[in-house]
């Protein structure tokens, strides 16, 4: 396949703004890493015409996609993890090209990778499990039960992940064999929710309890990233903190994580007097 696409990458190296080229090969037959292709073509650019821009190509029974990637596009990718393929497609991938060492330093930047990007990204997975955990409770208490084991199972993927980069790993698209061997615990727990012959209410029941204790073990380091904004002043309307150019990320999952840190009496609620008899405002404080 290399040879077949040799055109295409050789076509793209003598641009300029090319700055990398990688080859990602199917490594088994049913493989989520190429999302069904036989090749992937990684080119990555600073080219600024499109953030991405994707291509699919056929050879007799064979197919290849070219995906080529503003650097912009692609380090937002590494530092939010909202694109997990593009770990292994630098990790395994074969470097066709690469202009003044550009793959080479960045493949060097993903195995250190810097500890305030992991700290971001704890926030960003934490507040992510806050959401799901919070939600699956309710929907329990309320006996919807489909609906809570949906959601605890999103929790739970959310506590692998953090706990995965809170051992200076970035989370893969096989997350869960990553998380058997760095944290057991919460392996273990996956495996009785979708493994275990209880009945499905009892399994939540202990579910809930387990992770409960799991999750305030992991608060002080997710809960980091957005302590240490809030203690730029002494406190906050919510409005401020969701606007803050190191919270945007957090987005629909900040309001869940403030309240969750307020029960845990973490985060201080201040409350300032309105016009209206009664009425506070409310803003938030750490200390």
């Amino acid at each position: 396949m290399e040879d077949i696409l040799r055109p295409i990458y050789q076509e793209k190296a003598s641009l300029p703004s090319t700055l990398g080229i990688t080859l990602i090969l199917k490594s088994q037959k049913a493989s989520p890493l190429t999302d069904t292709f036989d090749a992937v073509l990684l080119v990555i650019t600073n080219d600024s015409s499109h953030k991405v821009f994707v291509k699919h190509y056929a050879y007799g029974d064979q197919k290849a996609a070219l995906h080529i990637v503003h650097e912009d596009q692609l380090r937002e990718w590494i530092m939010f993890g909202t694109n997990r393929k593009i770990f292994e497609w630098l990790y395994s991938g074969k470097i066709l090209f690469d202009r003044n060492e550009f793959m080479d330093r960045l493949k060097e930047e993903l195995r250190d990778f810097p500890f305030y990007g992991r700290k971001v990204k704890m926030g960003l997975e934490f507040a992510k499990l806050i959401r799901r955990y919070m939600d699956g409770k309710a929907f329990f208490e309320n006996k919807q039960y489909l609906d809570a084991y949906n959601h605890i199972v999103h929790s739970l993927h959310h506590l692998g992940r953090l706990a995965v980069i809170e051992n200076g790993f970035h989370p893969e698209v096989t997350v869960w064999n990553q998380v058997k061997q760095i944290e057991p615990e919460i392996y273990k727990l996956y495996e009785e929710l979708v493994i275990s012959e209880e009945s499905l209410d009892k399994r939540l029941e202990l579910l809930f309890l387990a992770s409960e204790f799991l999750i305030h073990s992991k608060t002080e380091i997710g809960a980091g990233h957005l302590l240490e904004v809030m203690k730029e002043k002494e406190y906050w309307q919510f409005q401020e903190l969701l606007s803050h150019e190191n919270l945007e990320r957090y987005s629909v999952d900040l309001g869940m994580l403030i309240e969750y840190l307020v029960e845990k009496k973490i985060i201080q609620v201040v409350e300032r007097e309105t016009k209206g008899p009664g009425l506070y405002h409310r803003y938030y404080a750490y200390s």
